[in-house]
């Protein structure tokens, strides 16, 4: 029998999480903090490892063949890894948002945003009007309340976005996950995205990685800088750029390497 994770909070903590691809080592003993309500960035070259980590903390990881992680996730002291934990839960209650925009194309916009509660059995947020909250929520619903029922693939590339994030929070989790959410979109909807982002950590946690280290400063309270791997250096954002204690941390931002 499985046991599901309770929403009692939104500290996420990392210790010792260690990712493999087969044999093949891609996130090497990483342990840091994710507080709430915060907006931390995930920084680093292609390939360090960021993208990888994040997929740990919501269990995603392990669903590619061959992959597998060592290590504890807590989310409010409770192991996500725990033996008696499901994943599906697990998936509720720390969403995640893709770099490029997912949402079910022949679905309409409405249902889009209602995916996530009607597989679950949530029928107290399967409701229009949660769906328009939701969408209110990103900032979406002035451009698209005529036309709910049209499919989501009729939206533009940074209305698809802002769509795939209303369907992450109608299901209400305490954590949010973003890999690089801005990559594919143009400035304008790069600027309506982190204006977004900057709005929804009062509600959740918010851990976002990104390769824009301007979009780093921007809108993350906390930076961290990873490398082959391994977390080489987290701190406060203007602290890790302005003052950064490694060298390397140095090196990558000042655009020496990267």
């Amino acid at each position: 029998m499985t046991t599901t994770i309770a929403k009692k909070g939104m500290n996420l903590t990392v210790k010792n999480i260690q990712a493999f691809y087969g044999e093949s080592k891609a996130v090497k003993g990483v342990s840091i903090d994710f507080p709430a309500n915060k907006i931390t960035a995930l920084i680093g070259p292609s390939g360090c490892g960021k993208s990888t980590l994040v997929r740990c903390l919501n269990r995603m990881h392990e669903e590619g063949s061959s992959a597998s992680v060592r290590g504890k996730v807590l989310l409010n002291e409770e192991n996500i890894y725990g033996a008696d934990v499901d994943p599906v839960s697990v998936r509720r209650t720390i969403g995640m948002v893709f770099q490029k925009p997912n949402p079910f194309p022949t679905m309409s916009i409405l249902d889009n945003v209602l995916a996530g509660p009607r597989l679950s059995g949530d029928r107290a947020h399967a409701t229009r009007k949660h769906a328009e909250q939701a969408l209110r929520d990103v900032g979406l619903w002035a451009e698209v309340k005529h036309k709910l029922n049209r499919p989501a693939a009729d939206l533009s590339g940074g209305q698809q976005q802002r769509l795939c994030i209303a369907r992450a929070i109608a299901l209400e989790p305490e954590v949010l996950l973003m890999d690089e959410p801005c990559s594919a979109l143009d400035p304008i909807s790069t600027q309506r995205i982190e204006e977004l982002v900057l709005r929804l950590k009062k509600r959740f946690t918010i851990v976002m990685v990104t390769h824009n280290l301007q979009q780093a400063q921007r809108v993350a309270d906390r930076t961290a800088f990873m490398l082959d791997g391994e977390l080489i250096e987290v701190a406060a954002t203007s602290n890790l750029f302005n003052k950064p204690k490694d060298s390397r941390t140095k090196k990558y931002v000042t655009g020496q390497f990267g």
